[in-house]
C-alpha cells in the first residue's frame, strides 16, 4: 500500500455532488490538506487501498454503494479500519445518524457544510487517530500478546504476536468468530475485574485470557497467555539461569514489592533478600534493583 512521503495530511473526499466536491476541495486545500476524489463506494475503497488517506469525508447517499455501506466495507479491511470517517450527508434525521455512527463514523456532519466547523472537527479527529496509532505502534513494539474485543466477543484488534500465537494453537478463524466470541461474552457477563484469567475450552493446546480492562473506545483489553510457557519466577529462572529463589525474589522485585514485602511473601529475612539480590546483579550484569527490575519487566510485561 503506497502512502505519500510529503507531511499533509491526506484526506479522501467521496461524494458524486460536484458543486459539494469543488467546496470542500478549495476548503481542504485552503488547509493545506493533500486531497483525494471519488464518486462513489466502490471508486472510494479502491483509492484507499492503493494510497491510504488520514482521514476520508464520506457521503451517505451515492449511486452504486451508499455511504452506510462503504464504511462498513473499510472498517471490515485491516489495513483501513482505523483510518476516521466522517458521514457528510443532507439526511439529518436521528435514525441516519444513528446508522452513520454504527456503520464506523467517528463524526456526522450534515449539509450545507460549514468550512470552519469541518476543519474543525477533523482535526479532532486526525488527532485522536495518531494517538490510538502510536498507542497501538508501541504495545505491537513491546511483543505483548494484546487484543481488544467487543462485548460480543468479536476480535477488533490484536497484536502480530497474539495472532501469531493463535496460529500456533491452531485456532482457525471459525473458531475465533464462534467458540472463542462464545466464550468471551459468558465471560463477560460476570464483569471480571482487571486480572482475572479466562481458560479457554475447546483447545488441543492450552490458552487463555487475562482481564486488562478497557479501551477508550469501550472495548475489552485482553491478554492472551501461553498455557505451556513457563510464566513468573519460572520463566525469570529459565530465561536468566537464576536459582529458584533468586527469581522468586526477583519475580516480586519486579512486581514492585520492598525488600521487607518480599522477605514476608517468602518468608526469609529482609537480609537474605539482599544477598539473593547480590548475587542477581552480576548474573543481569547490572548494579542496583531498579535495573534489574526494568530486566525483569522487559521478559515479564507485569505492566500489562
Amino acid at each position: 500500500m503506497m502512502k505519500p512521503s510529503n507531511k499533509s495530511d491526506i484526506v479522501l473526499v467521496v461524494d458524486d455532488s460536484p458543486d459539494a466536491l469543488s467546496l470542500i476541495h478549495d476548503t481542504l486545500e485552503a488547509a493545506n490538506m493533500d486531497v483525494l476524489v471519488a464518486l462513489e463506494g466502490r471508486q472510494a475503497l479502491t483509492i484507499a487501498k492503493r494510497i491510504r488517506p488520514d482521514i476520508i469525508l464520506l457521503d451517505a447517499l451515492m449511486p452504486n454503494m451508499d455511504g452506510f455501506e462503504t464504511c462498513q466495507k473499510l472498517k471490515a479491511d485491516p489495513d483501513l479500519a482505523s483510518i476516521p470517517v466522517i458521514f457528510m450527508t443532507g439526511l439529518s434525521e436521528t435514525d441516519d445518524i444513528v446508522r452513520g455512527l454504527e456503520a464506523g463514523g467517528v463524526d456526522y456532519l450534515t449539509k450545507p457544510i460549514q468550512p470552519n466547523e469541518l476543519i474543525a472537527r477533523m482535526r479532532v479527529h486526525l488527532s485522536n487517530a495518531r494517538l490510538s496509532n502510536n498507542a497501538q505502534s508501541a504495545l505491537d513494539s513491546m511483543g505483548q500478546h494484546l487484543m481488544t474485543t467487543t462485548y460480543a466477543g468479536a476480535i477488533a484488534w490484536a497484536t502480530p504476536q497474539t495472532y501469531a500465537l493463535l496460529a500456533k494453537a491452531r485456532v482457525s478463524p471459525e473458531w475465533q468468530s464462534v467458540e472463542l466470541a462464545l466464550q468471551i461474552r459468558l465471560w463477560l457477563v460476570h464483569e471480571p475485574e482487571a486480572g482475572n484469567v479466562l481458560k479457554l475450552k475447546g483447545l488441543d493446546y492450552p490458552l487463555s485470557l487475562k482481564m486488562i480492562g478497557l479501551t477508550e473506545q469501550k472495548e475489552i483489553l485482553l491478554k492472551l497467555e501461553d498455557g505451556e510457557k513457563p510464566t513468573g519466577s519460572a520463566r525469570l529462572k529459565i530465561e536468566l539461569d537464576l536459582t529458584d529463589r533468586e527469581s522468586e525474589v526477583l519475580h516480586w522485585i519486579a512486581n514492585g514489592k520492598t525488600n521487607r514485602e518480599v522477605a514476608e511473601i517468602l518468608e526469609m529475612s529482609p537480609r537474605t533478600v539482599n544477598k539473593h539480590l547480590e548475587q542477581i546483579f552480576p548474573k543481569l550484569g547490572v548494579e542496583n534493583r531498579t535495573s534489574a527490575a526494568g530486566v525483569a519487566l522487559r521478559i515479564l510485561a507485569v505492566t500489562l
